[in-house]
């Protein structure tokens, strides 16, 4: 019997690792949610949450370039033009972590139409980016050998943390097999671009309705600080909502609830 084939070989990642990727499900015709990922920068932990979504939205997913030259404008910039190129000019905003800073360049930068933006263990100005330069500087030092190691540790704790999401389960292969040094690389200067970024006069200004979603064990970007500056400084927040069960990829570790508010929400805060 012949193996199964791989999702996408590590070699596939190297050719196309200056390369947005991006993918489309659902019909046409329904609301558009464009989920921008975190500092992983791919889609490989937000299928269960894709699927929990049950076709109710056109979802529109992105894969990052493995680059450390990009700023969050070259990124903005990016996913605009890859969207035009679909016939996407306007819809909904899902920022997951890093994602969120993603959104925020977005809407400065004004050409494409936001419906509402969604943040998912996001921020505005991260809250403790002291902690995120240490993060920064720590992560360029960690030999690639440590890493795997620490891979396939994660890949036997996965299979419990995301017992509830098989669909998400089924693709730590992919996600490990991804976490490359040029991949290291990258997350290393998108924490850079988080510890340099300060979007808070964005989104006080931003008219657009925002929700803020986030589990309750999140060491990463604790919502105790995040929630508190966004209903008080941020007139454009409807709703924030905290899910007991879930950690940072709150998208990933509850994809059926996360998957429910995010269409509650979609349904009723179209503008």
């Amino acid at each position: 019997m012949t193996a199964p084939a791989l999702p996408m070989r590590a070699e596939r990642y190297e050719e196309s690792r200056e390369s947005l990727q991006i993918r489309i499900h659902g019909p046409e015709s329904a609301p558009i949610l464009i989920y921008l990922p975190g500092l992983h920068g791919d889609w490989t932990l937000v299928a269960s949450f894709r699927k929990a979504l049950a076709a109710q939205v056109r979802f529109v997913e992105f894969t990052y370039p493995r680059t450390c030259a990009w700023t969050l404008n070259d990124y903005a910039a990016s996913i605009e033009s890859a969207l035009r190129k679909e016939g996407i000019t306007r819809g909904w905003l899902l920022g997951e972590s890093f994602g969120s800073q993603v959104v925020w360049a977005m809407a400065e930068r004004g050409p494409f139409e936001i419906d509402g933006v969604i943040l998912a263990g996001g921020f505005v100005r991260h809250p403790m980016r002291w902690a995120v330069r240490w993060l920064e500087k720590i992560s360029g030092g960690v030999p690639l050998s440590w890493l795997t190691r620490l891979m396939f540790a994660y890949a036997k704790v996965a299979r419990f943390r995301y017992r509830s999401a098989p669909e998400t389960r089924a693709g730590i292969h992919e996600f490990i097999e991804r976490r490359t040094e040029l991949d290291r690389q990258a997350a290393k200067h998108r924490l850079h671009l988080v510890a340099q970024y300060d979007p808070r006069p964005i989104a006080v200004q931003l008219s657009k309705p925002i929700f803020g979603l986030s589990g309750f064990l999140d060491p990463i970007v604790p919502w105790c600080f995040v929630r508190p500056w966004l209903r008080r400084y941020v007139p454009s927040l409807r709703a924030y909502r905290v899910i007991a069960s879930a950690d940072h990829n709150v998208l990933g570790t509850a994809p059926e609830e996360a998957a429910r508010q995010v269409l509650r929400w979609i349904k009723d805060g179209t503008v």
